[in-house]
This record gives C-alpha cells, structure tokens and sequence, in this order.
C-alpha cells in the first residue's frame, strides 16, 4: 500500500476524547509549537552560572537598568527581598524596628544550642529574621563556645515564648562558660515580618454564618476566612525600586545607594495596599484596595484606587495644590491586580474589568468600566502584550483587545477542572515574546505548589500544556534571557548569606530557553496525538513501517506506537516499541496492529533537540489476529 502523509492539527486538544481528537495531539509536557508544528522547548542554566539559592517562595522577579545601564534583577520571597547586580546577591529585606543598645539579652544552658533572647515587647512571630549587633567580645562567657562571631549574625527565629522572649538556634552548644547575657550593648535589628508560601482556609472561631454549629466549637467546615500566601509586586520609580506587599506596606529602594543599604518603608504613602504601580508618561504611584484614609489600616477598602501627587512618591494626601487623589470603584469585592496597557491602566477585579486613563487637572484620572463577570484569578495572572491584555479567571481565560472576551481553549476543562483555588493567588503569567506565548504556571488540585504550566501562542492561537514548575518570569529585555524562578519546599541548601536556625524552603533562579537541558540534567519531553484509524474505524489496520520526519534533530529520541481495538479499551504498545529515532534513521519497519492507533514521540537524553516534520506511513487493511 502506498505510503500516507499524516497530518496532525497544531495545539493540544483535551476538551474532545483522545479518539474525538483524531488528527490532532492530545497531551504532551516541554514541547511547544511553532509555525504549526511541535518542537522540544528550550532548556535553562544558572543565572549567571551561580549556584545561588534565595529563602522562601519567590512571588516575583522584576529586572531593570540603572541610569548607568547597568542591570538589576529584584526577587521577592515569602521570607526575603533580594537584589542581584553585577552578578552578585544582596539582601535588602526592609527592617521593621532596630532596638536600643541593651535592650536585648541571652541566655543559653550547656549542652543544648537553643538560646533565649530576651527583648521587652519584641513584635516578632515565629520564621522572622533578626541580626544582633554590639555583643560583647567574649560572647556569652569566656571560654564559652557561643562566641561573639556566632551572636553577631542573622538568625531565624525558632519559638516564640511570649511578647518579651524568644529563641533561637546556634549553630553549636553550649558549655558551662556560657553563662553570660551577651553584654548591655546589644542591638537587635528586626526584618519586617516573614509570610506565609501557602494559602489555606481559616474557620476558627466566629467565621461562619450565625447558628452554624454549636457554641463554643471551632468551625472546620463551611465558609472561612482566606488567609493568602505572601505575594510582592515590583516596579520602578525611576532607578530606584518600588516594592509592594499585597495586603502590607509599600518600600523603596535607593539604586543609587547601592548594594549596602536595604528597601525602606514610604513613610507618607498607604500602610496597607493588594496592589501597586507607576503609571506613565504621568508616573504617579497607584495604589489599589488600599485605604480611604492614609495610614489608618482600618480603613482599608479593597476596592479603593488611591494615587500619589505627580512624580511624589511621598504625598498622597490630596490638596488644591497637587494631584494626588482616590476613587472606589464599583461591581466586585475587591481589587485583585493592575497592569499597563496601551493608553490606560487595567484594574482586575473580583468579578471586572475598569480602565483607568490619564487626563490631567483637575481631576487627573478618569474611571470606566469595561467589562462584567470577568474576575482574575491572582495579582500575577494577567500580562499585556502590545495593547492585547491576557488574564485568567477561576473557570475560563480572558482577552481584552477593546473589548473583553473569553478565549477559546482546548485545554479548558483540563486546566479548570483540575485546579487548587485556594492557592490561586500564587497563579504566575509569564510572556517569552520570542515564541510569541503567554504562559500561566498554577497548583493543580492536589498541589499547595505550582506545578503545571498552560501556554497560548497569542499569533498562531494555539494551547499546550506541561508541568515546569516556575513560581515567577521575566521576559528578555534587561537580560538576554527570560529569568524565572523554581521553588524547592523542603530544600535546605545554604544560601547566599549565612543564618543560623534557617528553615527549609528555597527558590533558584534560572536563565530560560538556554542550551537543551535542565541545567546540566536530561529535559525529557513528549508529545502523544490522538487515536486515528483507518476506513472510519470499520477495519483492523496494520502499519508496516514509517518514515520520520524531524528537522534540527540532535540526539535521539524514541517513537511509541499505542495500539487498541475500541475507544474504552486499554492501549497496548507495538510489539517493538519503543523504537529508537536517530539523526540518521531513514525508515522503520514495524508490526504494529489495531483498529486506532495513537503516536507517541519522546526523548529522555542529555542535548537532544528535534523539531516534528510530517511522519508518512504505510498502513493496510488487517484481520483481528
């Protein structure tokens, strides 16, 4: 019989059956299509070739150049605030109070490394990091082991006793010399408190509707309270970086004085804001659910848009003589995220979409709603891309081109039946503008973590899907490479500064779509189609052989050919599978048999590339031995 060409529609298609889908590919994980067909999708190393790992879950990677050009990359954690220039990490986590010489004290007990710190009303809670400084020159003791060089560090605290004491963990015992207090200079400086890398439900008491359940009972059911994980936002005022916690307090951080100094709280701005941005040309300071009142956190209204007076990051307050100003907004509970987009600023809300224009005094922003039952997911879930602003929502995924509209998806039900709501604030949308994709990385329904990806190609409207696993993305631009993050949550590997006590929890930061690899290690890649048959399913077939077809090909990789007589049957594998593609193959005899028949391509080696062509086949009409 002559040879067929077998055409296989681009994207992935989870929304049919796999024998719905006939002609089309069905699942796959680290391929992508281009120009219509799917090819291995580039690997990643180090960022800057460092093995640097970063404390708590990174929420968002920002870069940006200096006035001088020279290249920032900020990450921020659930734990820390870091910034990398010239190759190297720093530490600029904001530092919440510095105590007054004497107002700390240790205490330890020989034979154990647990110390006590003893600090009158110290604001701290369990995880936070605090370093202590002016220690006496022998420690706790002369000939103790609990040196001056191990208290002047940073520590992560252990256990909170109460309000006026805590501990925290050495790195060795203590013996019967450390019998000190540590001196009556000691000074503590305490980071800004850590958050939380998960999000869970809080019923505890009085959450629930009246008369549910019994008194005096804690409610593990029903409607609770949603306690989020931490999530930052980054943007530039200028050089210098603006850093937003949701739910928290906004911060700067000087560029120009350099690596030796942390991010500091904007005194006169919101202490409490979801979401924050510079606009421009205009370049005011957006706030938004923040408060009525600045710096009254009681007041906080999670659908109030408050901005700052022109190029003033500090004046929020609005007067006749400036143009700081606020605006609630209406259809929705509150205010999940903002981006920039073409002429305005889009404000994602609960359940809407509003625009947001410059227009100059006196009023200075103009409000217009835009679009209805259209909610985002999380403060990281929507991008623009030239004008086109892209988002995803609890059940469905959104294009705004004008006018909002819900995107056709063929891995809809795949993506949205199978999905953790609970941690949908850690929902993360990257842009790789070179292959033209958005990118959405989301927990799955088992999953407290992410750890699968869906991706729209915005120019050739397809899906796919994988399971990389990336907690933040930044496009090229400052860097050559997209840079992204991957969280490790029972990682316990030293990081870039030394802390006693340090918990597990790391995240790693890579250049993306760089060399073949997972960073040295094999990046197995597979792609599967659907079941097509021969004669509209009315007869067995036999395929005697196939011709591959890949473009670029390095290295091998292996073709598996499912075979099964009915739609509910069990696949069953080619009596030869798998069989090995090398660059050289010309052609493959196999004696595979059955009523449909699903193509799976795969490989699993070191430095394979390949890029799938038009496999052509030679099938038969076949008896049902």
């Amino acid at each position: 019989m002559a040879l067929a060409r077998l055409f296989l529609k681009p994207g992935i298609d989870k929304q049919n059956t796999e024998y719905g889908a006939e002609g089309g590919w069905v699942d796959s994980d680290y391929v992508r299509f281009r120009y219509g067909l799917p090819e291995k999708m580039g690997g990643w190393t180090k960022f800057n070739d460092s093995a640097s790992y970063l404390v708590g879950l990174a929420s968002e990677v920002f870069s940006w150049n200096s006035l001088d050009g020279t290249p920032h990359l900020a990450v921020g954690t659930s734990k820390k605030l870091y910034v990398s220039v010239g190759g190297n990490w720093y530490d600029i986590t904001p530092i919440r109070v510095t105590t007054t010489a004497g107002d700390v004290t240790f205490s330890a007990s020989a034979g154990s490394n647990i110390i006590t710190v003893t600090d009158s009303t110290h604001g701290a809670i369990q995880g936070d990091f605090v370093t202590f400084s002016g220690v006496d020159a022998n420690g706790l003791g002369v000939g103790g082991s609990i040196t001056q060089a191990i208290l002047q560090s940073e520590f992560e605290i252990t256990e909170i006793i109460d309000a006026n004491s805590y501990t925290i963990t050495a790195p060795v015992n203590a013996n019967a010399s450390d019998s000190g207090n540590g001196g009556s200079s000691v000074v503590g400086a305490y980071q800004i408190s850590i958050g939380s890398d998960i999000s869970f439900v809080d019923y505890g008491w009085g959450v629930g509707e009246w008369g549910d359940s019994t008194w005096n009972t804690v409610r593990t059911t029903g409607t609770g309270v949603l306690l989020t994980s931490r999530v930052w936002q980054l943007d530039t005022f200028g050089e210098d970086l603006i850093c937003q916690i949701s739910d928290g307090g906004i911060y700067v951080w000087d560029t120009s004085a350099g690596t030796g100094v942390r991010a500091t709280i904007i005194t006169n701005a919101p202490t409490r804001s979801k979401y924050a941005l510079v606009s421009t040309p205009d370049r005011h300071l957006i706030c938004f659910g923040t408060e009525t009142t600045v710096g009254s956190s009681a007041t906080t209204d999670p659908m109030f848009v408050r901005f700052s007076n022109q190029e003033d990051i500090n004046t929020f307050i609005e007067s006749a003589t400036n143009t700081a100003g606020g605006q609630r907004l209406s259809d929705g509970s509150a205010i999940i995220t903002a981006i920039r987009s073409r002429g305005q600023i889009l404000i994602f809300t609960d359940t809407s979409l509003h625009g947001m224009q410059y227009l100059g005094p006196p009023y200075t922003f103009g409000f217009q709603q835009l679009g209805a039952n259209c909610g985002c997911i999380g403060p990281h879930a929507a991008a623009d891309v030239n004008g086109l602003a892209f988002w995803m929502g609890v059940d469905s995924f959104y294009l705004f081109d004008g006018t909002v509209k819900k995107m056709p998806c063929t891995v809809q039900d795949y993506v949205f039946k199978d999905i953790n709501l609970t941690q949908g604030t850690k929902t993360h949308v990257g842009v790789n503008s070179k292959f033209n994709e958005v990118t959405w990385w989301y927990c799955s329904a088992d999953s407290d973590y992410i750890n699968r990806f869906v991706t729209y190609n915005y120019l050739e409207n397809i899906w796919h899907i994988g399971t990389m696993a990336r907690t933040s993305w930044v496009d090229v631009g400052t860097y050559s490479f997209p840079i992204a993050a991957e969280y490790l949550p029972d990682s316990t590997e030293d990081t870039i500064t030394t802390i006693y006590g340090l918990t597990a929890g790391r995240s790693f930061i890579y250049n993306q779509e760089t060399g073949l690899n997972a960073d040295g290690e094999p990046l197995s890649a597979y792609i599967q189609s659907g079941y097509f048959d021969l004669a509209e399913g009315d007869n067995m077939l036999y395929m005697r052989r196939f011709i591959p077809d890949f473009k670029e090909q390095q290295g091998n990789l292996t073709v598996n050919l499912l075979l099964r007589a009915y739609p509910q049957s069990d696949a069953s594998a080619s009596s030869r599978d798998p069989y090995l593609i090398t660059p050289t193959t010309q052609k493959v005899d196999t004696r595979a048999r059955g009523r449909q028949i699903s193509l799976k391509i795969e490989s699993t080696e070191v430095d394979t590339k390949w890029r799938y062509g038009t496999l052509r086949v030679d099938v038969q009409p076949d008896g049902l031995r």
